[in-house]
């Protein structure tokens, strides 16, 4: 009660129930993501804070940036799964990007 933090870069259940773990981090690392391929756009830029709230506890995700391949927003899009059991970790986003980093130009 009271406290901030960063709804733009806050998953449902943190917006909801204030409940943070490090499937909320990996949401965070999604939004960051976004934000390194948007060239440090604000994520949800139109809306209010209660107005991103609102559209992210009913689904709405952040667009592909234009400089992201499909396989790079695949990876952040799986950040912003609904459920947090159901986001990757950390080790398994390593493994993806490291995989990125080493594929043919």
């Amino acid at each position: 009660m009271g406290s901030k933090f960063p709804v733009r870069w806050s998953p449902p259940e943190v917006l909801l129930y204030s409940k943070f773990s490090s499937k909320s981090d990996v949401w965070s690392f999604g939004v960051l993501m976004w934000e390194v391929y948007t060239l440090g756009k604000m994520p949800y830029e139109r809306f209010t804070n209660s107005e991103t709230t609102e559209h992210v506890t009913k689904g709405l995700r952040l667009y592909r940036p234009q400089m992201a391949s499909d396989r790079v927003y695949s990876i952040m899009y799986s950040c912003w799964h609904e459920k947090p059991e159901e986001r990757p970790t950390f080790q398994f986003l390593l493994g993806n990007i490291l995989d990125l980093a080493n594929e043919d130009p």
